[in-house]
């Protein structure tokens, strides 16, 4: 029997949100955040040449779609038999459709999960996925424990930055006041990658997004650990650990005898 998804589990609880007249937008929304974050096989008519790829496109009643599967059995089920396919994250599949007036059939006949997401979700979902904080360069004046922000935030954070793999060493979550007077929250990065900056604050953006927060409420900032603003940080924030990158394992056959804890037997 085939196992339930992330992507069947958010599809249920939207789905039970809407039948209950329940808080059905957050529940639509963490279904998109799993959607984007969900690795996608997407039918296509030919093998992918490299970076070039062809998705096959169905003229339905509703619009014109791709078929999408977020397992390989899944798209194996539907078809039937053996199809060429390429492996997407549902964020690179979304950038890849925006303003191609085509959408998603996810799961179609095979899963809880079946829906159909319009061209017109496809580019609000872009849309929505391309948004990050603003990133504070100066002007902060006192730092506090962040108080009076809701759960959902808080799981979504950190379930984008136990992905956010070898970007940064850590986050910090705090309260802060502005030298213009003004206050909210700021999420501060610990020794993250030069590169990694616009990542980071798109991982944020859309921790914010999914959870039906205005963006406004929280900026990014990136500081080194040895910058005193990280003492700060590390002294009243929620801190967040960025999972390393692992090292790969080299195996080097001994032989006989090299091992003198461990000699070798004799017949």
């Amino acid at each position: 029997m085939d196992q339930i998804s992330g992507l069947d589990r958010a599809h249920a609880e939207m789905e039970t949100a809407m039948a209950q007249a329940g808080d059905a937008d957050s529940a639509r929304l963490r279904f998109y955040e799993r959607l984007a974050d969900t690795q996608l096989c997407v039918l296509l008519t030919q093998e992918a040449q490299g970076d070039q790829m062809t998705p096959e496109v169905f003229d339905l009643a509703d619009g014109r779609f791709i078929l999408v599967f977020d397992s390989e059995e899944r798209l194996a089920d539907f078809a039937g038999r053996v199809v060429p396919y390429a492996a997407l994250s549902g964020r690179m599949i979304v950038q890849m459709l925006t303003g191609q007036g085509v959408g998603l059939g996810v799961n179609l006949d095979v899963a809880p999960s079946q829906t159909l997401i319009p061209a017109e979700a496809i580019d609000w979902l872009s849309q929505t996925l391309g948004h990050a904080p603003d990133e504070v360069e100066a002007g902060l004046t006192e730092f506090t424990p962040p108080k009076g922000l809701p759960d959902d935030l808080l799981k979504a954070l950190d379930a984008k930055l136990s992905g956010a793999v070898g970007l940064a060493t850590s986050a910090y979550l705090v309260g802060v006041r502005y030298d213009n007077g003004g206050a909210g929250y700021l999420l501060g990065f610990v020794d993250a990658k030069d590169n990694a900056h616009d990542a980071l604050a798109k991982a944020a953006g859309e921790a914010l997004t999914f959870s039906g927060i205005e963006a406004g409420v929280m900026d990014v900032g990136f500081f080194a650990s040895g910058d005193p603003v990280a003492d700060k940080l590390a002294a009243v924030g929620m801190r967040y650990d960025l999972p390393e990158p692992q090292q790969p394992k080299v195996y080097a056959p001994q032989k006989p005898g090299g091992d003198p804890d461990n000699p070798p037997k004799l017949k």
